[in-house]
């Protein structure tokens, strides 16, 4: 294990996977801005819905969010050009995580993959060359890394594969039911909507995106496959970013081919003027039994945390209990309506709630087909009746259709959601059973 993890490579990969990670970090940040996601999900919005237990983390008030992010793209062209670059990719992963906890409205397994990997970034060292900080203190300068460096990389990566994998092993996956379904939303696209809608293009995505998903790890780290595996790789993530709109998480993907790859390669066509590194010399540091403990208990914790919905009831598509840090990324869709039943105890009487007076539209999304969005909902209206003298019950009758299937009630309409608990580690039984 030490020599595996302390045995000294080639940095190229690292070096220049930091001038591209920080740049996206960049392009990330003030695309939010520039695409109107900040406005529609952290200004628009009264308040949000943050992580259960991160109810006090909240957007700042007025427009304060766009001077947020504008730092935060400051930070990611900091780590870029690998300026102060541990404080800088510290402050950018501080900053992310916040605005990944502080709503989930928008939730997707990318801004996941985002927080994660920035302070993985942090503990690189992807400022010993090609850097400022390099400039400021040649003393830095390094052209070798442990290998470790490499394969937290490599092992994350075939994690979130294999779970993204393992998650798509289900009957409206396999027959494209979901498929169909996601691509009748991208009908109105220029040229390629018509191809979208086609049965034979479901069925190759659907099992293309399997085997994509199961084996591109495995390709990537097989030399005989390694090419024809990148440029599947570069074809499918450039799919995804032109019809799913997902951001930076395609190109950071592509990105992430450079710790497959020859460090020689990788050289001579971005660091053509640094030396290469070839000894393999293995430097064992002084507290290597604790970074090996560390490492260790790391990915263990990422096995885990995808196989804790086996352990509530019912179907994860249906309860989502289990669903988040999950790798289970676009499986289904989801719709449904819900209404809000509010009585004042001290009268009895029923107070009319509109959501549209509370929520943006994509919030009342949520409010009405997942359960812990609407358990925090009714937990949002009993705090604001109280803040009013009054203190209220809190009903819903929310019927979600999953897939396009009939829609079925989802919360049990007779049970107070008001004063109800929160398990995080418990199902909740005021969820109705999906069949």
């Amino acid at each position: 294990m030490h020599k595996f993890l302390y045995k000294h490579i080639d940095n190229s990969g690292l070096i220049v996977f930091r001038i591209i990670f920080g740049l996206l970090c960049f392009l990330e940040s003030f695309g939010a801005i520039f695409f109107g996601w900040v406005k529609r999900t952290l200004i628009d919005p009264q308040f949000t819905f943050s992580f259960i237990g991160f109810e006090w983390l909240q957007p700042l008030p007025g427009n304060w969010m766009y001077a947020y992010y504008i730092i935060m793209g400051i930070f990611g062209l900091l780590i870029m050009v690998g300026y102060k670059y541990r404080f800088s990719m510290f402050m950018f992963a501080i900053m992310w995580t916040a605005t990944y906890l502080m709503q989930k409205s928008s939730y997707n397994n990318h801004y996941y993959f985002l927080f994660i990997l920035s302070f993985l970034m942090v503990l690189m060292p992807a400022n010993r060359y090609a850097s400022v900080d390099v400039k400021l203190n040649p003393s830095l300068k390094r052209i070798s890394m442990p290998a470790w460096c490499k394969w937290v990389f490599v092992i994350q990566l075939f994690i979130l594969y294999t779970y993204a994998t393992i998650a798509k092993l289900y009957p409206d996956w396999l027959d494209t039911t979901f498929i169909r379904i996601l691509m009748e939303g991208k009908a109105d696209y220029p040229i390629i909507g018509g191809l979208l809608q086609k049965e034979w293009l479901h069925y190759f995505l659907a099992y293309g995106g399997l085997l994509f998903d199961g084996l591109i790890i495995p390709a990537l780290l097989f030399k005989p496959t390694r090419k024809f595996a990148f440029f599947i790789s570069i074809f499918f993530h450039l799919f995804n970013s032109i019809v799913l709109q997902v951001g930076i998480f395609p190109y950071l993907a592509i990105a992430f081919s450079l710790f497959f790859f020859e460090p020689k390669t990788i050289r001579n066509i971005f660091l053509k003027k640094k030396e290469l590194y070839s000894t393999n010399e293995v430097i064992i540091p002084k507290y290597s039994n604790v970074f090996i403990t560390v490492f260790i208990t790391y990915f263990l914790v990422h096995i885990a945390l995808p196989l804790r919905h086996h352990y509530f009831e019912d179907d994860v598509l249906w309860t989502e209990e289990g669903h988040r840090l999950s790798w289970r990324m676009m499986l289904r869709a989801k719709s449904g309506t819900a209404s809000y039943r509010v009585i004042d105890e001290a009268t009895n009487k029923q107070i009319p709630i509109k959501l549209s007076d509370y929520l943006t539209k994509k919030q009342q999304r949520g409010a009405s087909t997942k359960p812990d969005i609407i358990w925090q909902f009714a937990q949002h209206l009993k705090e604001d009746f109280a803040k009013k003298g009054k203190s209220v019950k809190v009903y819903v009758r929310a019927y979600v259709s999953i897939n396009g299937k009939q829609p079925k009630p989802l919360i049990d309409p007779k049970v107070d959601l008001a004063n109800e608990e929160w398990h995080h580690f418990k199902h909740h039984d005021w969820i109705l059973p999906s069949k």
